[in-house]
This record gives structure tokens, sequence and C-alpha cells, in this order.
């Protein structure tokens, strides 16, 4: 693995790890993987890094570009909203109306920008999200393809603890795994990939290159991607921003609750830990804890074949008349209106 400097992107140096092994007889994808924060609350700005990246992981020759959870939008870690039980404040509704504003509507213009910025370099995107659909925020992964088309998105069907507060659930109808020329290709966000079900459904779909964006940057994390690989015989590429307290609004626009007194601007806030490993568990490309980077690899993907010879998970090693699973895979709304008219008692147009 040999680690080649790139130039700087804004202040810090952005650093490729690329490993150019692989069976010339099988076919080989280049992949990337982007360790870099959000400018919180200035959505444009962070786009415009975003495409500053994906032309940098272009000219590494790079074919699937993997950005982290939240990119576009933000990740508000160490932000509680002002929430306690009975009780929300109005600083904390302000927060959220500013995250709120820092979200993109899917489909559109920050989509079309995202797509046109795929077709441009010619890579496969798999980009994390704040999504906006009406009041309701969403932490989902948007899909597009080297072409500049738009594919379609996976909403985390389980946000964590006090994400709960400000995003919305996804339903079954945003679990897919796209057929492309390069792999069949899904997304979990975060510690929905601890959820078994929902990885049996992906294994089911065929999933061959497993995305993982996250937001957690601990070591325990290796261990869980590692598994999902050897478990899914997939390869697995694991994008997490890395994050100083500087990469926030200065307090008291911000404030990390129960940790801003202990902070410094350059404190890291999240230590990244980005990585790509492969069907049989061999770790390709990171984790990488130093600073932002772009980690690629080269994916053989006669690695799948030959991992799947051991252990198919929903093949020859499944058990389906003991052990199976059934996925609600229609989208969910909250009512349902039976006329097809475009009026309505209640709602008309005038």
């Amino acid at each position: 693995m040999a680690l080649v400097p790139s130039p700087p992107v804004n202040e810090s140096p952005i650093f490729a790890e690329v490993d150019m092994g692989g069976d010339s007889s099988s076919p080989t994808v280049r992949a990337t993987v982007v360790q870099a924060s959000t400018i919180f609350y200035d959505t444009p700005a962070t786009l415009d890094k975003a495409e500053r990246l994906l032309a940098e992981a272009a000219g590494y020759g790079s074919q699937l570009v993997v950005f982290p959870e939240a990119f576009v939008g933000g990740y508000p870690r160490g932000s509680n909203f002002g929430v306690t039980i009975g009780n929300r404040t109005a600083k904390g509704k302000e927060e959220f109306r500013k995250y709120h504003a820092s979200a993109i509507d899917v489909p559109g213009p920050e989509v079309d920008r995202l797509a046109a910025m795929a077709g441009k370099y010619k890579v496969y995107l798999v980009m994390g999200v704040i999504e906006r659909d009406g009041y309701t925020l969403y932490c989902s992964v948007l899909f597009f393809d080297s072409q500049g088309r738009y594919l379609g998105k996976h909403r985390k069907v389980m946000p964590t603890a006090l994400e709960r507060i400000i995003w919305g659930f996804g339903d079954g109808s945003t679990i897919p795994v796209f057929e492309t020329p390069i792999g069949k290709i899904g997304a979990a966000i975060c510690w929905e990939n601890r959820m078994p079900l929902l990885r049996t459904a992906m294994y089911a779909k065929g999933i061959e290159i497993y995305c993982a964006p996250t937001a957690d940057a601990r070591d325990v994390w290796q261990a869980s991607m590692t598994h999902i690989a050897v478990e899914g015989g997939c390869f697995v590429l694991s994008a997490n921003q890395f994050c100083r307290r500087k990469d926030y609004p200065p307090p008291p626009e911000y404030v990390f609750s129960g940790t801003e007194d202990e902070l410094t601007p350059d404190s890291v806030v999240c230590a990244g830990g980005s990585v790509i490993i492969s069907p049989s568990g061999t770790v390709l490309a990171g984790p990488n804890y130093d600073g932002e980077a772009l980690i690629s690899a080269d994916l053989d993907l006669g690695e799948i074949t030959r991992a799947k010879f051991d252990f198919d998970v929903v093949g020859h090693y499944s058990r389906s008349e003991v052990l199976s699973l059934v996925v609600r895979d229609h989208p969910t709304t909250a009512a349902t209106f039976t006329s097809s008219s475009s009026t309505t008692e209640g709602f008309q147009k005038s």
C-alpha cells in the first residue's frame, strides 16, 4: 500500500492510500472513500468542497467514490437541540431551523448538481446527505451513475439515540441495491449496519459493493465492517468524516453539549477511521485516523466468487425452510387519499 501525496484542499493536505493489487483475469474497480468534514451550515460551500474532492479522486482513476454520512447538510455532533424530556428550548428550535435550511430536497437543485458532478468526472457517486421532505429530515444516501444520472436513495431506517429527535425513519421502499457495470451497489448508514435483518435484505438483493457511510470513529467499528465483508462476501467501503472543533461554528452559535469547555479549536471531534475491506476480510486500505484523506483501493471482483464458495449467506449456506425474512418494501405514508381527482373536500386549488 502506497501513501501518495496530492495537492492541498482548503488548508489541509489530502492523501490517497492506494492498493494496486488484484487478479488481472477478473474485473477490477478502483474505489475511493472520502474522509473529510462538512462545511457546517453552508451547503453551497460543502458542495464546492465535494466537487474538489471528487475531481481529485477521479484524477487517481477512481470509478466509484463514497462520501461520509450526512456530508451534505452536516452531522450535528455534540448538539442536543435544546431537548430534555418534556421541554424544548427556543435556542434549540432555532438550531433546528438552521439545520433544516441546510438540508436538501430530493429531487432538487443540489441533487442536480451532484448528478452533474458524477457525469463530469465519469464516476459512480455515493453521497451522504440530510434530506428535507417538508418539515421532516432524513439521513439519506444518494446514488448517481457515471453518466450523471440520479439512481435513487436510501433513507436510514433507524436513527441512533438523539438522532431520533431530528431525523425521521426510513421505510422498506428505500433499501435499494443498484446493478451497475462496476457491480451491485447499495448502502447502510452507521449503526443500522448492526441490524442483521437489514443486512440480510441487502444480501438477498445481491449486493457486491457494500457502502457504509458512518459517524462512528471508534476502533470497534472496524470489527463490524470486517464481519459484514466476510458475512456478505462483499467489498465494504466505510467513509467517515474527520472533524476538528473548528469545523463547526464557534460557541455560542454552536455548542458541544457537555464537552465544550474541554475543547480547543484544534480538538479532534471525529477521528475518521475510513476503511476498505475485501470479501475475505482483508483490509485493502485504511483505517485512517490522521486527517482528511482520500482512501482508495483496487477491488478484484473475482474475490466475491471466491468468498462465496466458502459462505453464501442467502445461497448455499442458508436454510430458508427453517429461517426466512419478509421485507415490507412498500412506501408508508401518514395519509392515503383514495380519490384520483386533483380536488378533494378540504383541499381545492383556487
